[in-house]
C-alpha cells in the first residue's frame, strides 16, 4: 500500500477546492487537491451547453487572482469557467490528482491533538494519504435528485435530470416536461422554447430576482444596497422542504443577453404551458398540485419585495435613478390554473427533464462527521464536527451564501488561516498567528 503525507487533503478540484490550496499555498501550507474528473468537471460536463454563470464575471475571483478578461459586466458559460479555473490551478502550480475518487476517509482511533495524522483518505487508485487537516469541497449539490414517481412512469418516455441535459437537439421530437421552476428548470424551459418546442413547466415555490431594473443591473443594486443577503438567503418557508438532504435554489434571474427578465409571466407569454407540482405517477399520467396561479403569484410577490427595497434605498439615500417603464412584475395576463392531471400521451409528451434539484453526497466522510441523515455536522459554517475537518462550499443555516462563486476567496482565506493558526499552536512557537 502507497502511503503519503500531506499536511491538507483537499477533496474536489472545482472553484472552492482550489481556491482553499492555493489560499494555502500562498502563506507557505501543503495541499493536495483529490478531484473524481478533472478540474472544474462540474461545470465543463454536467451543465446544459447554454448556462450562463448567473452572478456575473465580476464575481469570478479566486485568491490572488481577480477576473482579468475583456467583459467584466458579461456572463461567462460553464465552459468557460472550467477554462478559468484550470488555467488558475497551473499558474497556481496546486497539486492535483485527477481521474481520482476518495472511497473513504477514517480516523486512527488512537489520534491525538498533538498528532500530525488525524486522518486517512483511500483513493481508487489504492494510495492512501495521511494528514492533520481534510477539506470537503464537494458543496451542497453534489447528488442530483429524482422524485420517488420517476419510476412509475412510462418507460417510453424518455427521463433526464437537468445534470445529464445539454441542448433542445439531444431530446427526442415531441413535447418536452420540464419539472421544476427553480434557476435551471425556467431556464432550460426558456431555451426549448426559443427552439420552437412545445413545452410544459410543472411549478414549485421559487423567488424571482428583476435582470435589470431602473437602469441598472440587479448585481450593481445588490452592490449598492447590500441586498447579497436577500439574494442568497431563503425566505421563510422556503428553506425547510421538509427534507434535510434536499437544498434550495437561488431565486430566479435571467442571465442571457437579450435583455428580458425571465419568471412564470415571461415563460407563459411565450406559450409554455404551467401545470401544478408533481405528486404522484401512474404510466403517462401524472397527479399535480392545481397550484399554479399560487405558486405564480408567491413570486411575483418575492420579486415586489425586492423591488420596493431598492426604491426605498433610492428614495432614503437621494440617489437619481430613471423610473421603471412599464413597471416590472409577473405578468398574471397569461397564467392560469391548470387542474389535477397531466396526460403526457395525450399531450404528445415524449421527454421529461427532472430540474428537481441536488443534495450533498458526503458518504465518504467518518460516520462521526455526518447526522442521521447523512448530512454533514457543521459547527460553525465551514467548521466541522471532528479537528481538522472543513467544508468549502456547504451552505450553513438558511445562507446559501458559502455555496455560491462569490464566496471562493473568503472560504479559501477563512479555512488556509485556521489551518495557519492550528499549525503555529502545536509547533508551541511564539509568533503571532495572525496573517497579513
Amino acid at each position: 500500500m502507497n502511503i503519503e503525507y500531506s499536511e491538507t487533503v483537499i477533496v474536489g478540484g472545482g472553484q472552492q477546492g482550489c481556491g482553499v490550496a492555493a489560499s494555502l499555498r500562498e502563506i507557505g501550507h501543503a495541499a493536495v487537491i483529490v478531484e473524481r474528473a478533472e478540474v472544474g468537471h462540474a461545470w465543463a460536463h454536467e451543465r446544459w451547453d447554454s448556462l450562463l454563470v448567473g452572478s456575473g464575471n465580476r464575481t469570478v475571483q479566486l485568491p490572488g487572482w481577480e477576473y482579468d478578461g475583456t467583459d467584466p459586466d458579461g456572463t461567462m458559460s460553464g465552459r468557460e469557467l472550467a477554462r478559468h479555473l484550470r488555467r488558475y490551478a497551473e499558474e497556481r502550480q496546486l497539486r492535483v490528482l485527477q481521474h481520482t475518487e476518495v472511497r473513504a476517509v477514517e480516523c486512527p482511533p488512537e489520534a491525538s491533538d498533538l498528532d500530525d495524522v488525524r486522518f486517512r483518505t483511500y483513493l481508487s487508485t489504492g494510495a492512501v494519504f495521511e494528514s492533520r487537516n481534510l477539506v470537503a469541497a464537494v458543496g451542497g449539490y453534489a447528488k442530483p435528485r429524482l422524485p420517488a414517481s420517476a419510476s412509475d412512469i412510462d418507460p417510453a418516455i424518455m427521463q433526464v435530470h437537468s445534470r445529464d441535459y445539454r441542448n433542445p437537439a439531444a431530446l427526442p421530437d415531441g413535447a418536452v416536461l420540464v419539472v421544476g421552476a427553480g434557476i435551471s428548470g425556467q431556464q432550460i424551459a426558456d431555451e426549448l422554447a426559443d427552439a420552437g418546442r412545445s413545452v410544459f413547466l410543472s411549478v414549485g415555490r421559487h423567488r424571482v430576482f428583476p435582470r435589470r431594473y431602473r437602469g441598472r443591473g440587479i448585481q450593481e443594486w445588490m452592490y449598492i444596497f447590500s441586498l447579497y443577503d436577500d439574494f442568497v438567503t431563503a425566505a421563510a418557508g422556503h428553506f425547510e422542504s421538509g427534507d434535510p438532504t434536499k437544498l434550495p435554489g437561488l431565486p430566479v434571474t435571467a442571465v442571457t443577453n437579450r435583455g428580458a427578465d425571465l419568471n412564470l409571466g415571461t415563460l407563459a407569454e411565450k406559450g409554455v404551458i404551467l401545470v401544478g407540482s408533481v405528486r404522484a405517477a401512474h404510466s403517462s399520467i401524472l397527479s399535480v398540485d392545481d397550484n399554479v396561479v399560487a405558486v405564480a403569484e408567491d413570486s411575483a410577490r418575492s420579486l415586489r419585495a425586492i423591488l420596493h427595497k431598492i426604491d426605498s434605498g433610492i428614495r432614503q439615500r437621494g440617489f437619481v435613478a430613471p423610473e421603471q417603464n412599464p413597471p416590472l412584475d409577473v405578468n398574471m395576463a397569461h397564467i392560469a390554473n391548470f387542474g389535477n392531471k397531466l396526460d403526457l400521451a395525450h399531450r404528445g409528451i415524449t421527454a421529461i427533464i427532472w430540474c428537481t434539484g441536488f443534495g450533498p453526497d458526503y458518504r465518504f466522510l467518518p460516520k462521526q462527521a455526518l447526522d442521521d441523515h447523512g448530512v454533514p455536522v457543521q459547527q460553525k459554517a465551514m467548521l466541522g464536527a471532528l479537528p481538522g475537518l472543513y467544508y468549502a462550499g456547504l451552505p450553513y443555516g438558511n445562507s446559501l451564501h458559502l455555496s455560491g462563486i462569490p464566496a471562493t476567496v473568503e472560504c479559501g482565506r477563512f479555512i488556509a488561516s485556521q489551518i495557519h493558526i492550528d499549525s503555529v499552536m502545536r509547533s508551541g512557537s511564539p509568533d503571532p498567528v495572525f496573517l497579513l
